[in-house]
């Protein structure tokens, strides 16, 4: 899953500032159903298993693909079991696992598309995938992402449209994930409390700020000068795209097959 988001470097700092978020796992565990004996979980795109050990204390016995070795020897300290290898070519037996989770990375995989394919292979009759995904769309009601415009479109022309999605997985039942707190440290959960920011820690720890400070310097400078000012001013972020987000969510939850557990 190949990424401008440099992981291997970031494998050193990344759960200073980033752990599995309530907002997530407890949506995530509703669309999985209870697991039943010693279900095996794929954490594909996992990075150091921060889900995986939450998915754990569920009953799932997870296992973490991930194609950059910094993260996943993270995750495999964690206790977990760790695969290296790339979303889009599972080194596991057909219909071999109760489920398949993709957490936040499908829109750094090139091959998004057999990724997906992947995961329906892999996963048994009866069982089910779960994947939490930022769209396109989501892009635009987060409110962060206007102060970076060039950013912005980088990083849309690599996100999948509600469409495309659509077409991919038309079967699949379709939730929302709205972020409570800021936990997961990803870019949409910081928007609940733009401040933070402003915080350089907490925010080159996500790929949209990583890309943007490398790569557009000039336009991230301005951007977060104008946000500490629109801030200082009173103006409230969170509220500028509210009933776009009120109609998308912060990200999607899409589980398949619809209904599969429960």
């Amino acid at each position: 899953m190949a990424t401008s988001f440099e992981y291997s470097t970031q494998a050193r700092t990344y759960d200073t500032t980033r752990a599995a978020s309530p907002s997530v796992t407890a949506p995530l565990a509703a669309a999985l159903g209870a697991p039943t004996g010693a279900a095996r979980l794929l954490d594909v795109g996992g990075g150091t298993g921060n889900y995986a050990v939450a998915l754990a204390e569920f009953g799932w016995r997870p296992v973490v693909v991930d194609r950059n070795r910094a993260m996943l020897e993270v995750a495999v300290d964690k206790g977990v079991a760790g695969v290296q290898s790339d979303a889009a070519a599972l080194p596991v037996a057909t219909a071999s696992v109760d489920a398949v989770v993709m957490i936040s990375m499908l829109h750094h995989v090139p091959d998004w598309r057999a990724a997906l394919g992947e995961a329906r292979r892999v996963i048994r009759p009866g069982g089910v995938a779960a994947i939490m995904v930022y769209a396109r769309e989501h892009l635009f009601v987060h409110g962060i992402e206007d102060y970076f415009p060039t950013t912005q479109a980088h990083f849309a022309a690599g996100h999948q449209t509600r469409s495309e999605l659509a077409e991919v997985l038309p079967d699949a039942a379709v939730s929302f994930v709205f972020y409570d707190d800021q936990i997961d440290g990803s870019l949409a959960a910081l928007g609940r409390s733009p401040e933070r920011v402003l915080d350089p820690d907490l925010r080159r720890q996500t790929s949209f700020f990583e890309w943007a400070e490398r790569e557009q310097p000039d336009e991230t400078a301005r951007g977060l000068s104008q946000l500490a000012a629109d801030l200082r001013a009173g103006h409230r972020l969170e509220g500028r795209h509210a009933s776009e987000r009120a109609a998308i969510g912060d990200a999607w939850l899409i589980a398949w097959p619809a209904g599969a557990r429960g």
